[in-house]
């Protein structure tokens, strides 16, 4: 997690299109969202984010191919405290992990 979330940020997922819309219903949680072609609303309190993303080119180590998923997060009228409450709650969704 992080400290603090800018307003605009870019992510690169390792995730496919199909993966992300999966995960992305648990990832908002009780907050109204609207889904579009290769974008989302969501509705922060009497703010939004805006999510866009599109699939870039899979990243290649060794023998390894990992999808990526490049995702844009724009806030709008979100405080910094609603801003780190929401991300917090998101990258802890968003965790995978193998063991």
């Amino acid at each position: 997690m992080q400290s603090h979330y800018a307003e605009r940020f870019e992510r690169e997922m390792g995730c496919t299109e199909d993966e992300w819309l999966r995960w992305l219903p648990g990832a908002i949680g009780d907050h109204f969202w609207k889904l579009q072609q290769g974008s989302a609303g969501v509705r922060i309190g009497d703010g939004a984010l805006g999510l866009k993303w599109h699939q870039g080119e899979k990243r290649e180590i060794g023998l390894v191919r990992m999808p990526r998923l490049v995702v844009q997060f724009r806030f709008a009228g979100v405080d910094d405290e609603a801003r780190h409450a929401f991300m917090t709650r998101f990258d802890l969704f968003m965790q995978r992990g193998g063991g």
